[in-house]
């Protein structure tokens, strides 16, 4: 992916520092990573609702939009995973 991709990265990067500078004693990082999910869905099912006509077409393509958010996730995070596979350096 292009560095300068309209600022994907950047703000991909951005979503994390905010995630990273939440962890502390009180807040672990499954509870940082399950706030940060909900975000993601809450703002994409906003997302979805605002780009339809009628809550009717909404429910005719939640299917389609659900499919589609957990394939991008799954690719995303299948990806990162590799990374860390051939990369794994946490000692």
């Amino acid at each position: 992916m292009s560095e300068d991709n309209n600022g994907f990265l950047k703000r991909a990067d951005a979503h994390i520092a905010l995630a990273n500078e939440q962890l502390s004693n009180e807040v672990t990082q499954g509870e940082a990573s399950a706030s940060f999910t909900y975000g993601a869905a809450r703002f994409n099912a906003w997302m979805a609702a605002s780009s339809v006509e009628s809550a009717q077409d909404l429910l005719k393509d939640k299917d389609e939009i659900v499919e589609y958010f957990l394939k991008e996730y799954k690719l995303a995070l299948e990806e990162h995973l590799s990374h860390h596979i051939e990369n794994f350096n946490f000692s």
